[in-house]
């Protein structure tokens, strides 16, 4: 150990120092704090931030800042907000925008289905989206959303404009709506009372209808019991009667539970019409 503190001696008192050399390691142990630091303390992206300001300005001074941007395919989602989900703002230069990133950014926004962007230089860029369009209403958990037709959370804010929107309940039931709601548009007499479409047990569904009515769907062959009940409906003014559930989950057979008071018009009628005891011969 001491010979081999000797050499280290010898080595450094022999080591020609460039020129400047002492300058230069003092530049470099003082930007190595500053880095330490700035990493320590949690500022690098404040940092990053100021070094691609920096770097755009640059590029914007000799001619390539973004002087215009061709949008098209936005409705629900402003210019502004494309733009900022994008990440352009007035100090983007065209040259330093990863096209990419841009895209990818906005394909993560629930409204955007898919997006392209191009860069055309030296200063234009152009943006297409195609946007998902409110299908539904959803509730889960008590939670209402508007979602697309292939069950995806738009939002949790419910407009006015939405409110007309058919609306589906209950675990799996965004998934499913579209087929669903595909088939109930098939029989517009029935769909045009519906309140609510529930999945029960993610498995079969329920219509509650805006008179009170509850309608209970097989898990198979919906399409037979939609008929059924459509024919009921037209023949026999079902939905129109005093009950509060239809079930249609058998196909050999429909069940009707008669509202209470129903229930007891048709006991007390019933009683009316059997004969009294005749009482004995005097």
């Amino acid at each position: 150990m001491q010979r081999q503190f000797e050499r280290l001696v010898w080595a450094l008192e022999r080591f020609h120092w460039p020129r400047y050399g002492g300058v230069t390691a003092t530049a470099l142990i003082i930007l190595s704090s500053i880095g330490f630091g700035i990493v320590r303390g949690g500022h690098t992206p404040v940092v990053v931030d100021w070094m691609c300001d920096v770097r755009d300005m640059g590029a914007n001074a000799v001619g390539f800042r973004i002087a215009g941007v061709a949008l098209t395919g936005h409705k629900h989602l402003s210019r502004d907000e494309v733009l900022a989900i994008a990440g352009v703002s007035g100090r983007s230069s065209l040259l330093f925008l990863d096209a990419a990133e841009a895209r990818a950014r906005l394909k993560a926004n629930p409204w955007v289905g898919d997006a392209t962007v191009q860069k055309l230089y030296p200063d234009r860029l152009a943006i297409d989206i195609t946007e998902r369009v409110a299908f539904a209403l959803w509730q889960k958990d008590g939670q209402v959303n508007v979602i697309a037709s292939d069950g995806t959370v738009l939002e949790a804010f419910v407009s006015k404009s939405v409110m007309t929107l058919p609306f589906v309940v209950g675990a799996g039931a965004e998934t499913r709506a579209r087929d669903f709601v595909a088939q109930l548009d098939r029989y517009p007499a029935i769909r045009d009372q519906v309140r609510a479409s529930v999945l029960v047990a993610e498995r079969r569904w329920t219509l509650k209808l805006k008179s009170g009515i509850d309608v209970r769907l097989p898990e198979n062959d919906l399409p037979r019991a939609l008929d059924q009940l459509a024919t009921l409906e037209q023949d026999k003014k079902l939905l129109s009667r005093d009950i509060v559930m239809i079930d249609l989950r058998l196909p050999d057979r429909v069940t009707v539970r008669l509202s209470d008071d129903a229930a007891q018009a048709r006991e007390e009628a019933l009683k009316a019409k059997r004969p009294k005891p005749k009482g004995n011969a005097a």
